[in-house]
């Protein structure tokens, strides 16, 4: 299994100051969840993911300052971040890593931790992900890059998703947003209005690679929202 270590200090480098990032194993099992946090019907797996997503989000509102409380999930499934606090939890085989900001600050935070191999993201998935503008430039790259292209892509498309999600209440599709991607840096554009975001709003964003894993992460500033 890919160890996720070099991931984490590589994303630790790169948030912005005023974000505090903090991990956990969820080979480790479901402890350390407080009262109200209740995963209903969920397999040992996922109960052991939710727990390390958990106690890395506890962990990295530590670096804040801020006391540690309980992280229900609202019927959406979303996390429901203490007052005063936003975030972003993402979880992969063997790792769960946790973004923690001040909502004075950023309204919202986005994450996505996955592990990559060298094919990448599934050719399947290409059609469901990208936009068709995406998915003529990566057909556009040496056949050994669009994989790897394609993955930045998704794990983008999702930080954004997270991001926006606590402002617009909104479930958007990946083809909601278009990408341009370099090699550790992002710009996501919004391709229709949603609640908070009118249609060609940026949210730009960065990679990081290491150890066999892919993060993307953006941090949405208050002062951005409609």
């Amino acid at each position: 299994m890919p160890d996720g270590t070099g991931l984490v200090a590589a994303l630790r480098l790169a948030v912005p100051a005023g974000i505090a990032l903090a991990s956990d194993d969820p080979r480790a099992g479901a402890h350390g969840l407080l009262h109200g946090e209740t995963l209903d019907h969920a397999v040992p797996k996922r109960l052991a993911e939710f727990a390390a997503g958990r106690r890395a989000a506890r962990a990295a509102m530590g670096l804040l300052g801020v006391p540690a409380s309980a992280i229900p999930h609202g019927p959406d499934r979303a996390p429901q971040w203490p007052n005063g606090v936003v975030g972003s939890i993402s979880h992969t085989d063997g790792l769960c890593v946790a973004l923690v900001g001040r909502s004075d600050d950023w309204v919202g935070l986005g994450l996505d931790v996955e592990v990559e191999d060298d094919r990448g993201l599934d050719a399947a998935l290409w059609p469901e992900i990208l936009r068709a503008e995406e998915l003529a430039a990566i057909r556009a790259l040496p056949s050994a890059a669009r994989g790897s292209a394609a993955m930045a892509v998704f794990v983008a498309k999702e930080a954004v998703y997270k991001a926006q999600y606590p402002t617009s209440r909104t479930l958007i599709d990946f083809q909601a947003l278009t990408v341009d991607a370099d090699d550790d840096r992002f710009v996501a554009v919004f391709t229709l209005d949603v609640p908070g975001f009118a249609k060609g709003t940026t949210i730009p964003g960065r990679f990081c690679r290491a150890g066999g894993h892919i993060g993307a992460f953006c941090a949405i500033r208050r002062s951005l929202v409609v």
